[in-house]
């Protein structure tokens, strides 16, 4: 009788530990075959038949669909350059350039992948319709009040994801350093 017990206790402990880790995969993602270059990630396999279960177990969880590694690649960034959480109460300045790619988009999501929404209703920006420098750089204000330039509402959210897409680039599994994608710094520049 004792063994029977024992064992069942030890199936069930094996059961709900096994259960509540994939879950927590599933719920927060893993780092497998995850690209950073600053304050952005990207998982250039998601979109490939190389992808890992975990991966596939999110994306079935979220509905989302993935750019397929042919089309391009997504990152995203819930913090700084300073590892410093991005804020829809400060004033966040993303600037530079992006790595070679036809066309690339840059929005701004909630923490639940929803578009931040505003009474503008201007949700991100595109290659293009961004207004550029001289050089080809850009500056791209995320505030929740009106800034000069390219500026991008935040409705004074606390936190939020930027997400910029890259369509038809080189950007991907083969890419491993700053050098080989040059991505664009993200700043807080003012913080109540």
């Amino acid at each position: 009788m004792r063994l029977i017990f024992l064992t069942l206790l030890a199936l069930a402990i094996a059961t709900a530990v096994g259960l509540g880790l994939t879950w927590t995969t599933a719920t927060r993602g893993t780092d497998l075959g995850t690209l950073t270059i600053g304050a952005w990630t990207a998982r250039p396999r998601t979109g490939t038949s190389e992808i890992d279960p975990y991966a596939r177990a999110s994306i079935a969880r979220s509905g989302e669909l993935p750019i397929g590694t042919g089309d391009g690649v997504t990152f995203t960034a819930t913090t700084d350059d300073k590892k410093k959480p991005l804020d829809g109460r400060c004033d966040i300045v993303v600037s530079g350039v992006t790595p070679a790619a036809r066309f690339w988009t840059l929005s701004l999501y909630d923490t639940k992948g929803r578009l931040v929404p505003n009474t503008l209703q201007r949700y991100g920006f595109t290659s293009q319709e961004v207004v550029r420098n001289a050089d080809g750089a850009f500056e791209i204000r995320i505030a929740a009040r009106s800034r000069a330039g390219n500026w991008l509402p935040t409705s004074a959210l606390e936190r939020y994801v930027l997400m910029l897409r890259l369509y038809d680039t080189p950007v991907g599994v083969a890419t491993r350093t700053q050098k080989d994608a040059p991505m664009p710094a993200i700043a807080t520049v003012s913080c109540p």
